[in-house]
This record gives C-alpha cells, sequence and structure tokens, in this order.
C-alpha cells in the first residue's frame, strides 16, 4: 500500500459508476479545461517565464496555443470520435453487425514533463478526457511554478472526483508508479522511461512512453542554405533546445560545414542581434544541474560558433561544435540545450549508415531540394517521425500522429490519435439465428464432406488480378446459396 492508495481506489470507484462515459460529461470537463488555458492565460505565462525564462512568444505559440487547438478539435469531435465504427463482414457475417467500440480503459496516469510543462500535461489529458477516462496527473517538479498552478488552478475547473492532481517529486511518483492504473502516459527520458514501465510490467498496464533521443538533421549541398539556417536555428533554440524533437546534431559533408555554420550564424544574429543575451526570446537552461550537464558539452568540443556561459542567469549561447567524431562525450546522450555539433559524413549513404548504427531518434530532419535524396533516406531509416526541410513542424499537424519507436518511445497522439490511445477498441459481433442450418458446417461430428464445403465458401487466395477479385466472391455467394438450397430441399422432404 502506498501514500496513494485511498485516493486511486476513490477515483476508480467513481469510474465504475459510468460517469466519464457519457457524451456530456466529456463535453463539460473539455469545455473547462479550454476555459482554464483561456482564463489563466496570464498566470500560465509567468510560470514558464519563472521556469524556463519562457517568452510570451513561445508560452503561446508552443504551449497554450496547441493545448487549446487540441482541446477545441476534441470538443468539435468527439461526438463523431464516439460513434461505432462498422467494418467490412466477410460472407458468413453479411447478415449480422460487426463493429468496433471505442471504450474507456478506466483511471489513466499523466506523467508530465518539465520542458513544456503546460502543455505535455494538458495535451494527454485532453485525451484521456475525450475517451471517457478518469485521470490522476502529476506535473513535472523540475518546473517548480508550473506544477504548483496546475495543482491549484486545475482543480477548480474540472470534475474533483474524477481528475485529482498530485505534486511532488521523485518519492510521489515512485509511490503512484505502486498503484494499479488502467494506462500510463510518461513523457520524459528514456531512464525513467525504462522505470515506468517496469512498474507498469507488474499490472500488465498499457504505456505510452514519448521520450527523446538524439534527432539528427541532415544537410545536403542541394537545398536552401539560408532558409535552412533559419529553419534549423529556430528549432534548436526554440526553449533553449529543452525539446524532445530538437534537432541534435547535424550531419554533411567536409566542404559544406563553412556554408552550413555561416547561414546558421547570420540567422543567429538576425533573430537575437548583437546583445544576445538580453535578448527575451532566448529562454534559460531550467535548473543549475542541468545547467553544468549542458556546460561541459561546450567545454570539451571545438566551438566554431557561440560558447558564452553565464551560470548566473543559466543562460547558454548557441553553441556550434566541429571536427565531432562519432565517440565524443557530446555524441552518446541527448544534448537537451543549445549546443549543435557537426559530424562528417561522405555522403547520403555514410548519414544513413550513422543514423541507423544509432538509437533510433524521435526525430529526423532533412533539408534537401533533391526527392531522391529524402526519399532514399526516409526509407532507408526508421525514426518516429520525419520533416523534410524544416523541423518540428510535423509534431504541431494533428492529423499526423506523434510518437517514438524504439529508445524514442511506443504509442503516439495527438487529435484523434489521442482519443485511440486512451480507447480499448472493443470488438463487437452482433448475431442472429437465421442461418443457423449453415452453422451445422462447424458443429461435430466432422467430416471431410463438411470441410469441402467451408473450404469453398471462406478459404481465400491472393488475387491474381481485377475479373478474380469480383469472380471470387460472385463464386463464394453461389455456393452458400447452393448449400442453403440444399438444406430446404433436404428438410422439406
Amino acid at each position: 500500500m502506498s501514500a496513494f492508495t485511498e485516493l486511486v481506489s476513490g477515483v476508480r470507484a467513481v469510474f465504475n459508476t459510468g460517469k466519464t462515459k457519457t457524451l456530456d460529461w466529456r463535453l463539460q470537463q473539455l469545455s473547462a479545461i479550454y476555459k482554464f488555458l483561456c482564463d489563466e492565460e496570464d498566470a500560465i505565462l509567468k510560470a514558464l517565464h519563472d521556469d524556463l525564462h519562457k517568452s510570451k512568444f513561445e508560452g503561446r505559440t508552443l504551449e497554450l496555443d496547441i493545448a487549446k487547438n487540441e482541446c477545441a478539435t476534441a470538443l468539435n469531435s468527439v461526438e463523431e470520435w464516439m460513434k461505432p465504427e462498422y467494418v467490412k463482414k466477410d460472407l458468413v457475417n453479411k447478415i449480422n453487425t460487426a463493429y468496433i467500440r471505442s471504450e474507456p480503459y478506466g483511471v489513466a496516469l499523466v506523467l508530465g514533463a518539465w520542458n513544456y510543462p503546460l502543455m505535455l500535461t494538458i495535451c494527454p489529458l485532453i485525451g484521456v478526457i475525450a475517451a471517457g477516462n478518469c485521470a490522476v496527473v502529476k506535473p513535472s517538479e523540475i518546473s517548480a511554478k508550473t506544477a504548483a498552478l496546475v495543482e491549484e488552478l486545475l482543480p477548480k475547473y474540472l470534475d474533483e472526483e474524477c481528475v485529482k492532481v498530485v505534486n511532488g517529486g521523485i518519492p510521489e511518483t515512485t509511490d503512484l508508479l505502486k498503484e494499479r492504473f488502467d494506462y500510463i502516459f510518461y513523457t520524459g527520458s528514456t531512464a525513467v522511461g525504462r522505470i515506468v514501465m517496469a512498474a507498469a510490467a507488474k499490472y500488465l498496464t498499457p504505456v505510452t512512453l514519448e521520450l527523446g533521443g538524439k534527432s539528427p538533421a541532415f544537410v545536403d549541398e542541394n537545398c536552401d542554405l539560408a532558409a535552412m539556417g533559419k529553419r534549423l536555428l529556430w528549432g534548436k533554440m526554440a526553449n533553449t533546445g529543452q525539446t524532445c524533437i530538437s534537432p541534435d546534431y547535424i550531419l554533411c559533408k567536409k566542404d559544406l560545414q563553412d556554408k552550413v555554420v555561416e547561414a546558421i550564424t547570420n540567422a543567429y544574429k538576425e533573430f537575437y542581434g548583437e546583445d544576445h543575451k538580453e535578448s527575451d526570446d532566448i529562454a534559460r537552461i531550467v535548473n543549475d544541474r542541468h545547467f553544468q550537464r549542458v556546460k561541459k558539452f561546450v567545454d570539451g568540443g571545438k566551438v566554431l560558433f557561440g560558447g558564452d556561459c553565464d551560470e548566473s542567469q543559466r543562460y547558454i549561447q548557441l553553441t556550434i561544435l566541429g571536427d565531432v567524431k562519432p565517440d565524443d562525450e557530446v555524441m552518446k546522450e541527448e544534448i537537451f540545450g543549445p549546443v549543435l555539433p557537426i559530424v562528417n559524413v561522405e555522403d547520403v549513404d555514410e548519414a544513413i549508415r550513422f543514423i541507423n548504427e544509432r538509437e533510433k531518434p524521435l526525430a529526423l530532419y532533412i533539408f534537401s531540394k533533391d526527392s531522391a535524396c529524402y526519399d532514399k533516406i526516409i526509407s532507408q531509416t526508421s525514426s518516429g517521425g520525419v520533416c523534410v526541410n524544416d523541423v518540428i513542424m510535423h509534431a504541431a499537424m494533428e492529423t499526423l500522429p506523434f510518437g517514438g519507436v524504439g529508445s524514442s518511445g511506443m504509442g503516439s497522439y495527438h487529435g484523434k490519435r489521442s482519443f485511440d490511445t486512451f480507447s480499448h477498441r472493443r470488438s463487437c459481433l452482433i448475431t442472429g439465428y437465421a442461418l443457423e442450418k449453415v452453422n451445422n458446417l462447424r458443429y461435430p461430428p466432422y467430416s471431410d464432406n463438411k470441410y469441402g464445403w467451408i473450404s469453398m465458401a471462406l478459404n481465400k487466395k491472393p488475387k491474381s488480378s481485377k475479373v478474380m477479385a469480383f469472380i471470387l466472391p460472385l463464386s463464394l455467394l453461389t455456393v452458400i446459396t447452393a448449400f442453403i438450397l440444399k438444406l430446404m430441399d433436404t428438410k422439406k422432404k
């Protein structure tokens, strides 16, 4: 028994009443989340600034607006999502009813992340509620101001019987993971993801793990270098590199490296000016431990640009590193900060080998105008997602599932995929008694004659032509009709 046994049991008891399964409850709670995001915008933006020195622009566009849009999509679509999904039927079930019913799992645990402490807590919760579940929400204590805000204000908007917010650190998370949940959604590091999955395995609880890894950016000589510099820099400096899909390192040819550096540094000066440290548009490293962790990469590499670090402000300038070797420290873990190593490769094939020799990344970025180039990289590598000639933007499309593969995670969400993630897709077949005589074929005593009829009626063969695609169902229908008529004739006799 943990400190949260009674809390989780109470929430499960409410779920078992069926309260959360109704459309009205889901719409009320989603509307309440939207109202929370609107009413508390100023307080949320202040908390994000206090935790990460996030600008209002980034706070709005990369946290609040994403959460609002997810919520609006769910509000506008959840009634449609809840409808049964009727499926194609084989000949035996033509007169039966077959559909998939989306049902809530029960009580979901949402473990938020510190780098986007509002968005990465609220967006999964939207999926939980849209699917009709109860929730226990644990924001990350590392972004302490935002976690405290969520703990204090969110319960004022939501049904407190069905949604609980737990604040705290490692002890609280450890105790929560001792409890039996019906679904666990975790966003964070791969190391903690393994701990979460091990805890879930005790009860065979399904999980979604949104992790991270080293997301590469391949830069081809056949690309718009100026646009590449701006887009890649924007993605790298969003939340000062503390983004799970931030471009982690660059792969390019040696003779292209100087042009790549020039394009990025030109964009840096345009974005932040000469007095970059005074720019309100650059966030800060979240705490002293992470500052020291990222600073060691700056101190241990060949700096081609940047290198300015201010411990008092937890400020690290964009730092581009050159002559980086695959076994350098900066290439051994996800950077999660504004340090950008460049690794030289001979060609596209070597870039593909380099990517495939490592853990599968959460994102893969390719800058090239040559479709043969990016098609080859996409087809011969694996990653959670891919974005060509841009970064991060694929994750902003609600119609594209967002998630990892391998060590970068499992499962996905956003838009309808969030609803699907927190729903059990229950198969339903409803049959009648009209063709009970046909069912005699599958009842004992068995015989070769019975098997012959079943084989003719049910066994499929690969399509050899469009003509066969038409003839085969027609033939099967003829066989079944003939069999039914034979049975009827036998009965009359």
